[in-house]
């Protein structure tokens, strides 16, 4: 048995799905797209797979995730649909359903949160609801996980209504539809015919004169086109069935209104974001990671009394002596007692524990991260900064829905541009997909770590915030140049339900930030890895294979130097005058992975002789205040990882816009650091 769970975004369907089978579940792509598959077994059975289809507002195929869902539903033909309607927004969810309703498959609706719209002094009549629509209902709480049970046993025991279609639009309409299936010899005839009035871009084509005719008449006897015809009288049910089955008692002022008019107030919605958004980053980079990295740093490095470890946590640099051999120097000596040659314990110490410990240092700051935002987002506060920069974005030719592509592009640059799909408008969705990379991520986030701790150890996360202001103004700029010079046309509206506010859900934020978190660190352990070791490689050995060893070649003899002084001069500018092969090679390797920077950076300065990256003997050691903030802004602004540029390629389908928006984004961040650096050139000279 098939079920096909259903129902609109952010109405709790993904948290059922997880409550419905567990842990038997598995995740791939949707053949031909991107858009993530969840299928599961129905917990208490061992046949029934239940799968977890897009969150969609209709089966209308205006986006992918409604193709997708319209696809599956009529192509596989599951047994069971569940529909999940969110009693907090049911006008929307009933849209939905009527839909699904004109299927010849079985369903049965959950009704979701009714516990919330109780509190609103609403109540819901579900015997008679159940009557109007002929289906059964469940009344569930996804996230307190009540009902559920019921649910189970429900589907198991097939004991639910079976199929009955109802009649919901005006006798005229009725009458059409009666006559349009009569000619068709198909399953699902009653969705069709509804399809075909609407003159659905899937059936257009196979539209009779004869039926056009008839369309026409509908068109002219309610004077209005079909397909704004189908979904006013549909409203017009919805309206009905609400009058008949819900009641409403006066309600007191909610504490979501009172935080609302907080929240949501124009004078002081944007410096509360600013304060939230630094309150992140001063949590991550400022204490954690002023806390915790070098305590990992040690861990991997190790430390002695005599050179006494900093801690630069709020504004304040402590210092503390800790006795403690260390990762890599324990695995060196171990090396060395058994009589491994010098490359392989540089191979093992330099480039393998160097390069991978590097990227895991940062984890903890990312750790936090990943827990601030997923709180954001589970608590509702996200939703609203959409809906009120929506206003904001639409002067600067983006609408609201862009918005979403640039909130997940903080977690990772590939679901950011993914998510661009929701974005109607093709103009409007080019340009999202090409600034979405701007926004900082995770990747980036160590890098910025690395620089700020070692230039601006007391101001770290004020330099970290500013790169997210830095790339919310290129955004607004570019959003608003391409808009008038190259993407031109109308842009979309942004449509929103605002849920209410929520205490956050400590399964959800912990089963979304251990994703992250864990797919964070298996780069360090898959593409960091080999990464590290190709760079060990190039930098450890001359284009005559001769090792590296400081008395009969130096690192400066290297193929890495090699190759990197080809390229130098690309960034002489905004090193302040600095010819640096060492930093133009790392640069270059944050296509593959941002936060590579930092790994080839550690491998190149253990390679040199150094284990510190800025040491004097180091050839990072020219870096000053200026020249950091400079190189920072290269290596975030330019174009993102190869996972990204995967991703741009085949969300903007076209190679000349995916072309451009990759020369745009590298020559805006070249321009932009390098501005940067003449300043600090002229202001250290």
């Amino acid at each position: 048995m098939k079920i096909a769970l259903v129902g609109n975004q952010n109405s709790g369907k993904t948290t059922l799905f997880n409550a419905l089978t567990g842990m038997n579940q598995k995740i791939g792509n949707w053949p031909g797209v991107t858009i993530e598959r969840k299928e599961g077994i129905l917990k208490g059975s061992d046949d029934i797979t239940v799968v977890d289809l897009p969150g969609i507002y209709s089966l209308s195929p205006y986006t992918s995730e409604e193709d997708v869902s319209r696809r599956f539903i009529l192509d596989e033909k599951p047994d069971l649909i569940i529909n999940i309607l969110d009693a907090t927004s049911l006008e929307r969810s009933l849209y939905l359903s009527t839909q699904i309703l004109e299927l010849d498959c079985d369903v049965v609706l959950a009704l979701n949160m009714a516990d919330i719209l109780e509190s609103h002094g609403i109540s819901i009549n579900i015997e008679k609801l159940e009557e109007k629509l002929g289906v059964d209902i469940v009344s569930i709480s996804a996230k307190k996980k009540t009902g559920i049970d019921e649910l189970i046993d429900l589907i198991i025991s097939k004991t639910y209504r079976k199929r009955k279609q109802i009649k919901i639009y005006p006798k005229e309409i009725e009458d059409t539809i009666k006559d349009f299936s009569s000619d068709l010899n198909i399953d699902n005839k009653r969705f069709v015919s509804v399809k075909l009035i609407e003159q659905d871009k899937g059936y257009r084509s196979f539209l009779n004169p004869s039926q056009k005719e008839k369309i026409n008449k509908l068109e002219n006897d309610f004077a209005m086109d079909s397909e704004q015809l189908i979904a006013s009288k549909r409203y017009d049910f919805i309206e009905a069935l609400k009058k008949e089955c819900f009641s409403k008692k006066e309600r007191k002022e909610t504490i979501t209104d009172k935080l609302d008019k907080i929240f949501l107030n124009k004078y002081l919605a944007l410096p509360i974001f600013a304060v939230v958004m630094a309150f992140v980053y001063f949590l991550s980079i400022g204490i954690v990671g002023g806390f915790m990295t070098p305590l990992i740093e040690v861990f991997f490095n190790g430390a002695s009394p005599e050179e006494a470890v900093e801690f630069n946590i709020l504004f304040t640099k402590l210092e503390a002596s800790i006795d403690f051999i260390g990762l890599s120097p324990l695995v060196s000596n171990w090396l060395t007692s058994i009589n491994a040659s010098p490359w392989a314990v540089s191979l093992v110490c330099d480039g393998v524990i160097a390069g991978v410990g590097s990227i895991l240092t940062f984890v903890p700051q990312i750790i936090i991260m990943f827990i601030c935002l997923s709180i954001l987002e589970t608590t509702g506060y996200m939703s609203r900064i959409a809906f009120f920069l929506d206003r904001i974005f639409h002067k600067f030719g983006l609408s609201g829905k862009s918005l979403i592509p640039f909130i997940v592009g903080t977690g990772c640059s590939v679901p950011g541009i993914m998510s661009c799909r929701i974005v109607e408008d093709q103009n409007e969705r080019d340009t999202s997909i090409i600034l979405t990379p701007f926004m900082p991520c995770s990747a980036k986030l160590p890098v910025i770590a690395l620089f700020s701790s070692a230039f601006f150890p007391k101001t770290g996360w004020i330099v970290t915030l500013s790169f997210y202001f830095i790339a919310i103004a290129i955004i607004l700029l570019f959003g608003a140049l391409f808009k008038k010079f190259i993407f031109k046309g109308e842009h979309s509206s942004f449509i929103s339900e605002l849920p209410e506010y929520k205490a956050p859900s400590f399964s959800y934020v912990s089963r979304d930030v251990f994703d992250k978190s864990f797919s964070f660190i298996k780069r360090a352990g898959t593409i960091i890895l080999l990464c590290s070791i190709v760079v060990w490689f190039l930098s450890s050995f001359t284009f005559t294979f001769t090792y590296i060893d400081g008395v009969h070649a130096t690192i400066n003899d290297s193929m890495l130097a090699g190759i990197g002084n080809v390229f130098a001069w690309v960034f002489y500018l905004m090193l302040g005058g600095n010819y640096s092969w060492a930093a133009t090679v790392s640069a270059i390797q944050s296509l593959i992975a941002k936060e590579q920077v930092i790994s080839s950076m550690t491998v190149i300065a253990n390679v040199s002789g150094e284990d510190a990256l800025f040491a004097a003997g180091s050839p990072f050691a020219f870096f000053n205040s200026w020249s950091a903030f400079a190189y920072l802004t290269f290596i975030l602004f330019s174009a993102p990882c190869f996972g990204a540029l995967g991703a741009m390629r085949k969300e903007i389908g076209s190679f000349k816009k995916f072309a451009f928006g990759v020369v745009f984004q590298t020559g805006i961040a070249w321009i932009l650091s390098t501005a940067i650096g003449l300043i600090g050139w002229g202001v250290m000279a």
